[in-house]
């Protein structure tokens, strides 16, 4: 009976541990060597191709035969550079791939404002590219086809710029592929025109193509990194890269979505969402993964000229921004299974940041919300534990005046807390119904990029990060101690070790957790502290 503590503590302790374990059980990446021999090009054109749904035969072209190395997989032609107001764009005219994106407002650090976080890249260690091309019995452009360009240079000056690309085949047909980028927007739309001397059918593929080398996040604040679809049976559904492994997708939604999502970022393709459209995934030498979409088949004629259109969002997991491009896209920012808190706690976290500008403060106030919210409740788990401790004197003289007699002590204690009307695991179920909340602003902490390199003060520069000196997990180890002084201690030797080991296990493990949740933990701790030592007050009369 005098264990409960003892439960509350090994239970958060064990929800920490999942939470740990599902990262590396789920999510575990397996680095690729530095350098690999595959096919030749035309292996690889071949294969990088998606298999072409009902009708439709896979494209066919021209390609040198030399051995590639993984490191140069990607022939490169005339690269095109886009600048616009949030995107910093590299597309290259064989296939008019982007093959390497930039965020302007977001640093890899904020020490360096100038230096833009890579979101997409052609080159080693890790490859995360955009790719589109047509897929047709006649004559047109996949994503090996070579582009002409009539400039190499481009800068949003308005509040839309448009890129052309051009490329004409052998039989006379002609495509315009053109990239639109607006002000403010992380969304690219990307249109394809094909005009034919002759009657034409064909389809359109996007995809990316993804190889993970070096994971230089930290091993405690691990998330999701691999390829998504969304349907309206599963708008969520992720597609990890084992599982691209194992079995090619082959599925066929009406509208939908596919995205390769990482921690705060991702690149997502957004078909027609009236029509059905063929999802699939691939894995290449190296390994290569690649998910895409491809769209229904449209014709040109000699007349009427054939129009074929997606959108690519390339940035950052912003909740509102998400909402408004497709449905369910907003769930690439990953809350788990605990998204019907997350959201809330993220709305209120988010308003309240609208008012006092600092994402720091925004945590405490939340935290003292939290806690109002739960009052009544940590009411009755103190009371609990206070009553406990004005009991623990009996107790003790109980237990040596029964010895080792376990079972007449058992009798006894129970006699005195019938007596006493006090319920000795009172202290809780309320506090292990906090716990899902306190989960929940976990992955609110950890997956919202507005929280990426968010200021506080003084040292806590970035509260997506863990506390650069260890202050914070510090304090709230020395508050976990405070707090066990306001408790009644276990009766046996063992369990007392115990308590007193977990502050410190606890600081360990919190060292390496972003410094944001251990803000919400130690103004969490203060504030409980605050409340049991006015309760004990009360009740034994002594702190």
């Amino acid at each position: 009976m005098e264990t409960h503590r003892l439960i509350l503590f090994v239970s958060l302790f064990l929800v920490l541990f999942l939470l740990w374990d599902a990262w590396q059980r789920d999510y575990g990446l397996k680095p690729v060597a530095e350098t690999t021999t595959i096919q030749s090009t035309a292996e690889v054109k071949k294969q990088d191709i998606p298999d072409a749904p009902q009708d439709v035969a896979a494209a066919t072209g021209t390609v040198s035969d030399a051995p590639l190395e993984i490191k140069n997989v990607f022939q490169k032609a005339q690269q095109i550079q886009v600048v616009t107001d949030v995107l910093e764009i590299e597309i290259d005219t064989r296939g008019g791939d982007i093959r390497r994106a930039k965020l302007v407002k977001y640093p890899v650090d904020n020490k360096t404002p100038d230096d833009h976080y890579v979101l997409m890249n052609d080159g080693m260690p890790n490859i995360f590219i955009a790719q589109t091309g047509i897929i047709s019995s006649e004559e047109a452009p996949d994503h090996h086809a070579v582009f002409s360009t009539k400039q190499t240079e481009y800068q949003l000056q308005g509040d839309e710029l448009k890129v052309h690309l051009y490329w004409q085949g052998k039989t006379g047909v002609q495509v315009t592929k053109t990239y639109t980028f607006k002000r403010n927007s992380y969304l690219i739309n990307i249109d394809y025109q094909i005009k034919s001397p002759t009657e034409w059918k064909g389809r359109l593929y996007s995809q990316f193509q993804r190889l993970i080398g070096e994971d230089n996040s930290s091993y405690f604040i691990y998330t999701y990194t691999g390829g998504v679809i969304s349907s309206k049976d599963k708008p969520y559904k992720k597609i990890s890269f084992d599982d691209m492994a194992s079995e090619n997708l082959k599925q066929t939604i009406e509208g939908g979505w596919t995205a390769m999502i990482q921690h705060y970022f991702l690149g997502a393709w957004i078909p027609q969402q009236d029509v059905n459209n063929y999802y699939y995934t691939k894995v290449l030498d190296g390994p290569r993964y690649i998910i895409g979409v491809v769209t229904p088949g449209v014709a040109a004629t000699t007349s009427q000229p054939a129009q074929l259109s997606t959108q690519l969002y390339v940035g950052p997991k912003i909740q509102k921004t998400l909402e408004n491009i497709a449905p369910h896209l907003e769930l690439t920012i990953d809350f788990g299974w605990l998204t019907i808190l997350a959201k809330p706690l993220f709305w209120l976290l988010n308003f309240i940041e609208s008012i006092v500008k600092n994402w720091g403060w925004s945590i405490i106030i939340l935290t003292l919300i939290i806690k109002l919210a739960f009052y009544k409740l940590s009411e009755t788990s103190y009371r609990s534990m206070a009553n406990m401790k004005r009991l623990q004197p009996r107790l003790m003289a109980l237990k040596e005046r029964y010895g080792d007699d376990k079972q007449k002590l058992h009798q006894a204690m129970m006699d005195i807390y019938k007596k006493e009307k006090i319920n000795p695991l009172g202290g809780c179920l309320p506090i292990l119904v906090q716990i899902p909340v306190f989960i929940a602003l976990y992955w609110v902490l950890l997956e919202s990029v507005e929280l990426r390199q968010a200021d506080f003060i003084l040292w806590l520069t970035d509260l997506s990060a863990k506390d650069p000196y260890f202050v914070l997990p510090v304090i709230m180890g020395i508050s976990m101690l405070i707090q066990q002084k306001l408790n009644p201690a276990p009766m046996e030797p063992i369990q007392q070790k115990v308590m007193m080991a977990l502050p410190f296990i606890f600081t360990i493990f919190f060292a390496f957790f972003p410094s944001g949740l251990v803000l919400y933990w130690v103004v969490n701790n203060v504030l409980s502290i605050a409340q049991q030592w006015v309760i004990n007050k009360r009740i034994t009369g002594s702190a």
